[in-house]
Formats: C-alpha cells, structure tokens, sequence
C-alpha cells in the first residue's frame, strides 16, 4: 500500500518539474527572439551608419542621401527600443539619437561634411551590447 501512495507524489513531482522546464523554455525563447531582434536591428542600423558615411562623403553630388540615411537610422531605432530593456543599449540608442539629431542640425545649417563620430561611436556599443 505504500507504494501506491507514492505514485501520485511522484507524479506530482514530475508534473512540477515539466511545468517548470516548460516555463523556463518559453521565456528562454523570448530572450532569444528578443536578443535576435536586438542583432538584426544592430545590423540594420550598421548598414544606415555606413550610407550615413558614404553620404557624407558623397554630400557634393547628392545632399539627400545624408538626410535618408539619418531617417533609415531614426526609423531602426524606433524598432530597437520596442526589443529591449537593457539599460547599457537604452543609453547607446539614447546616444545615437542625440548623434543624429546633431547631424542633422549641422547638415540643415549648411555643414556638407557634418561630425558623424557620434554616430558611428553609438552605433558601435549598440553592436557590442547586441552581440550575443
């Protein structure tokens, strides 16, 4: 008789610990989609940085290129800050914000080769912080 006392703890026991492993599975797997989402977005706004470069570089022969590139950096970042909590890439987003916002100012005043270090050093933790 004793034993079959036993059976439904041990069930129970079992039935806990699946519960267990499947909570921590699926919130494992919102860390994941949320850390890919952080390395695609990272790379997305990688590719803005390096239009960003090559605009500025090119400002003489297409002044419009600089401003696309700024709003292709402005819209990754929306998408960014809707992935994360993360305090260190919050402050990195914050940053590049700050160094577009800049470089757009400098670019509407005239500045053909506007100070894009901000940016690219922004953009730069982001990928640090994104990298898995």
């Amino acid at each position: 008789m004793a034993a079959r006392h036993r059976h439904p703890r041990i069930a129970l026991a079992v039935t806990a610990a699946l519960v267990t492993v499947t909570a921590t599975a699926v919130a494992g797997c919102g860390a994941l989609d949320k850390t890919l989402d952080c390395v695609r977005t990272a790379d997305a706004i990688a590719t803005s940085v390096d239009n960003l470069q090559q605009a500025v570089s090119d400002a003489s022969s297409d002044p419009t290129q600089a401003s696309e590139a700024l709003d292709d950096i402005q819209k990754e970042l929306g998408d960014l800050s809707d992935t994360t909590d993360n305090a260190d890439l919050g402050k990195a987003v914050d940053d590049l914000r700050a160094g577009v916002t800049n470089v757009r100012n400098a670019i509407d005043k005239g500045d053909a080769t506007p100070d894009i270090t901000p940016v690219t050093d922004a953009a730069g933790e982001i990928a640090k912080v994104c990298t898995p």
